[in-house]
């Protein structure tokens, strides 16, 4: 499997770069990693941006978005990841804040009614670089009952591409 590494964009996409073949913007790009080619996935664990602590349940799928307050299209995309979090009790939901603070982030769970936990930890974001890296803001990872990186979204997701893609991992 051929994977290009990319670099970490704003979400508005209106950043550049040195290099222009290393510009992604958050498109909504899906990228799906077959059984056989599948990475491990980063610890993911920590504290919650309200102070309680969260980790990745092994043995369950699992959707990892990361996001940003000062995000739009992390804005636009925060009922829908609720709305499927709802639909989909037997995945483990969680969010990962990058270059923002929790106070924001508080106030955006707050505001668009969020209930699975946020971690705000740069940190975790760099393990994935071995499997499929952060190319954009927002981000969603797919992880399968392994703990393997199974599926990446660039950019805002949509209700039926993360459906289809759960209802794969599930019936694994």
């Amino acid at each position: 499997m051929f994977i290009t590494a990319f670099l970490v964009t704003s979400c508005s996409g209106g950043g550049s770069s040195i290099n222009e073949s290393s510009y992604v913007a958050g498109d909504g790009v899906v990228t799906v990693v077959e059984k056989a080619d599948r990475k491990l996935a980063p610890r993911i664990t920590g504290s919650s941006t309200l102070g309680s602590p969260v980790a990745l349940t092994s043995g369950r799928v699992a959707l990892v978005n990361v996001w940003a307050s000062w995000c739009s299209p992390c804005r636009a995309e925060a009922p829908i990841l609720e709305e499927l979090s709802k639909k989909y009790p037997n995945v483990q939901f969680l969010g990962l804040l990058t270059r923002d603070s929790d106070d924001s982030a508080n106030a955006f769970i707050k505001r668009f009614e969020i209930t699975y936990p946020t971690i705000s930890d740069d940190q975790i974001l760099l393990g994935f670089r071995k499997s499929l890296p952060v190319a954009a803001i927002p981000t969603t990872f797919l992880i399968d009952k392994k703990g393997l990186v199974a599926a990446r979204i660039s950019g805002e997701v949509t209700f039926s591409s993360v459906s289809k893609l759960l209802d794969q991992l599930v019936s694994e």
